[in-house]
C-alpha cells in the first residue's frame, strides 16, 4: 500500500490522460490509500434519524453519538449517548435506548435501528458507509461506468463532475449488478472525491430490502469529504431520505443526517475540531494541536 500511494503522489506531478476511466482510476488509488490512513485516527459521530407518518406527522426522532476508534481492517462504534422521542397523538414519549417500542404493533424502533446499524456500520468498511454504495475504491470501480459530465470550481477548487452507472453483465454472468448510480466530484488536482450522490439504479438492494420492505420510492444519499492532513481524507457528512411502506402495513417517510468530528490520531497528541456552522451547512474544520 505504501507503494501504491508513493506511485499516486507522482501521477499528480504527471497526471494521465484525462478521461472519466484515467479519472476514476487515479481516485480510485488515492481513496485506497486515504483508507488506509483513517486507521490512524480516531473520531466522534452524530446521527439524527426521524421518520414521518404518512399524513406528514413526526413518528420517532433519534439522536445518538458515538467514539469511533479503528481495529485492524474494520473499526469499532461504542455509543456514548442517545435520545428517543415518540410520538402518539399530542403527546411525546422520551427513551433513552435503542429498539424502544411504545407498544406491541409498534414496529419503528426496530426498524429505526436496524436501519441505522445497516447504513452506517458495515464492518468490513474504515467509516460504516456501505462500500457498494459509493464505488471509490479500485476494487469497487469495477462494476461500473463512468462519463466526464463537467469540469467546475466548487470551494475554490477544480473538479470534475463524474456520472456512473452498472456495467452491463457480460453474456453468462450470473451476478448481480452494482444497485447503485449516481455522480461525483472529483478534486482536479488531489484525485479524491469531495461530493458523491446516488441514488437505486437497479432493482432493491438485499440489505435494504430486509431491514425496509420492499415499497421504497426515492431512496439516494449523498456523501461529502474533507482532507485535514496530507492525503488523510474522511467521509465529514452523510444523509439521505425516502419513503417506505414497511411490510406493506404503513408509510414511514425517513431521513437520516451523520456528522463526523473531533478526529485525532491514536498514537499523536493533535486533534481536528470543527468550527461553528449553521444547521443544514457543510462543516468546516480548523486543526488544533494541544
Amino acid at each position: 500500500m505504501a507503494l501504491a500511494c508513493l506511485a499516486a503522489s507522482a501521477a499528480r506531478i504527471h497526471p494521465a490522460p484525462v478521461s472519466a476511466e484515467a479519472i476514476m482510476a487515479e481516485a480510485g488509488l488515492h481513496q485506497d490509500c486515504a483508507l488506509a490512513a483513517r486507521s490512524a485516527f480516531l473520531y466522534r459521530q452524530k446521527l439524527l434519524m426521524r421518520m414521518h407518518r404518512g399524513n406528514g406527522r413526526l413518528a420517532r426522532e433519534e439522536r445518538r453519538e458515538y467514539d469511533i476508534a479503528p481495529t485492524s481492517g474494520s473499526f469499532e462504534k461504542h455509543l456514548t449517548s442517545f435520545h428517543g422521542v415518540y410520538t402518539a397523538g399530542p403527546e411525546q414519549i422520551p427513551y433513552d435506548k435503542p429498539g424502544f417500542q411504545f407498544k406491541g404493533t409498534d414496529i419503528d424502533g426496530p426498524i429505526l435501528d436496524s436501519l441505522a446499524n445497516g447504513l452506517t456500520g458495515d464492518s468490513q468498511s474504515r467509516d460504516g458507509f456501505g462500500r457498494d454504495m459509493f464505488p471509490l475504491t479500485t476494487a469497487e470501480q469495477r462494476g461500473y461506468r463512468f462519463t466526464i459530465k463537467d469540469t467546475e470550481v466548487y470551494q475554490g477548487r477544480k473538479m470534475y463532475r463524474i456520472s456512473f452507472e452498472p456495467r452491463r453483465p457480460h453474456p453468462g454472468d450470473d451476478s448481480d449488478p452494482p444497485a447503485w448510480k449516481g455522480e461525483a466530484l472529483i478534486d482536479a488536482e488531489k484525485y479524491q472525491p469531495v461530493m458523491v450522490e446516488t441514488s437505486l439504479a437497479t432493482k432493491i438492494p438485499f440489505l435494504v430490502k430486509t431491514l425496509l420492505g420492499t415499497n421504497i420510492q426515492g431512496l439516494g444519499f449523498s456523501v461529502s469529504y474533507r482532507e485535514f492532513a496530507p492525503g488523510v481524507w474522511f467521509p465529514v457528512s452523510y444523509g439521505g431520505e425516502f419513503r417506505v411502506k414497511v411490510v406493506f402495513v404503513y408509510t414511514r417517510n425517513i431521513s437520516i443526517n451523520l456528522e463526523n468530528s473531533g478526529f485525532r490520531r491514536t498514537h499523536v497528541d493533535s486533534s481536528i475540531q470543527y468550527a461553528n456552522a449553521p444547521d443544514n451547512s457543510p462543516s468546516q474544520f480548523k486543526s488544533q494541536h494541544e
